[in-house]
């Protein structure tokens, strides 16, 4: 089994982002080409266009990307199927947002809803003179530690601001990604106390910090992204709930791919930057779609054929959430505005309602609606017996 080296030849062109993914990832490898050491630290992230099969996993993560209200993307299966490495090859196609230039996350938004105070000094002092708060830059990844301490994730006092007898509130990881991709690896194994400020985070879009007399808001409006092996632990349904897209990623079982997927991390490991360089084009290409998928959204539609199957389905599927509608529908948007379409159709509904819907019913509930049935059937029947309507 061999895979023989690309030729060189310019790319044809592609009129979606879903074309390109596909045509993507089935490229081969290029030949090796020498190694650059820069000595210095950097991120090379695997590119995302790389990544050998598991198209859907993949799909969510896109679909994410382009609708943040999707919910975010959650990752189960078993270890070393590359749902780490496909997180984080996310870094190189996410789109620009405006990020606040301040240490403290100062946001012009920040002085309309709460005046002046709700800044610190130096971006008061700014804002006065109409210099900007923020600045337009790519998304970020930002990723949740397995030991991170409760301080780290909502914020603490400022120990820079102490060493001059000031006393101030410093951001911690949940602002940190307000209007990025907020990543939990392993999250089935994080502390409750963690669980708890993301989902109150994630609930509210916002959270406060107090210490002492000295108290801060901060915007949370990150998408969450999780990823977990079942075996390990399973996951709260607090925090299972606030998962948008749920994806069971398996092992590849063709043997080819298993085979292309060695050479490539092979290569990888290697010479990183030769295999992020073969696929700059594309990953521009697909980053550029990503941002113009974006700005299609708000003109997405959903057709009332569309509509109305998905909400049959959810019905026959006797799911209870009604983030189950909202999930599917914002994936199905996401979806048709990624294929340069303005209106969903029953196949947008069809190709994202599994990775909507899945991991949504639950035994207990179920169980426990059963036994509320009879004892509601046995209540009604004697107020009937016994005190008949008029």
């Amino acid at each position: 089994m061999s895979i023989e080296p690309e030729a060189q030849e310019s790319q044809p062109k592609v009129k979606s982002l879903r074309e390109l993914l596909d045509l993507a990832t089935g490229r081969n490898l290029l030949p090796d080409l020498p190694q650059e050491d820069s000595g210095l630290a950097e991120p090379l992230p695997f590119p995302f266009l790389a990544l050998v099969g598991q198209s859907e996993m993949k799909l969510a993560l896109l679909l994410s990307v382009v609708n943040p209200a999707c919910g975010g993307v959650l990752l189960v299966g078993p270890r070393g199927t590359g749902k780490t490495t496909a997180v984080r090859s996310l870094l190189d196609l996410l789109p620009l947002v405006n990020h606040s230039t301040c240490f403290y996350g100062c946001t012009a938004e920040d002085i309309e809803t709460g005046g002046m105070d709700a800044v610190c000094p130096d971006c008061a002092k700014k804002y006065g003179l109409g210099l900007p708060l923020s600045r337009e830059e790519a998304s970020r990844l930002v990723e949740l530690p397995l030991n991170a301490r409760l301080e780290d994730v909502i914020g603490g006092l400022d120990e820079r601001a102490l060493v001059h007898d000031r006393m101030r509130l410093k951001r911690g990881i949940l602002s940190q990604a307000d209007l990025n991709i907020l990543y939990a690896d392993e999250v089935n194994l994080l502390s409750n106390e963690i669980i708890d400020a993301i989902l109150d985070a994630a609930s509210q879009g916002s959270y406060t910090v107090r210490r002492g007399q000295n108290s801060a808001t901060y915007r949370s409006r990150f998408t969450l992204t999780g990823s977990m092996n079942p075996e390990e632990g399973i996951l709260r349904p607090q925090i299972l709930d606030r998962f948008g897209l749920r994806i069971i990623v398996h092992g590849l079982e063709d043997p080819d791919q298993r085979w292309l997927a060695y050479q490539r991390v092979q290569q990888y490991r290697a010479n990183p930057r030769q295999l992020i360089a073969s696929y700059f084009e594309e990953t521009e290409q697909a980053q550029a779609e990503i941002q113009a998928s974006r700005k299609r959204l708000s003109q997405v539609t959903i057709s009332n054929a569309a509509s109305q199957a998905a909400i049959s389905l959810i019905r026959r599927l006797q799911i209870d959430s009604l983030r189950a509608e909202i999930t599917l529908f914002e994936a199905a948007r996401a979806f048709a505005a990624s294929d340069s379409r303005f209106e969903v159709e029953l196949k947008d509904i069809r190709a994202v309602a599994p990775m909507a819907l899945r991991l949504r019913r639950s035994a207990f509930m179920t169980q426990y609606f059963s036994d509320r049935h009879e004892e509601e059937q046995e209540m009604f029947t004697s107020i009937d017996q016994l005190i008949p309507e008029s």
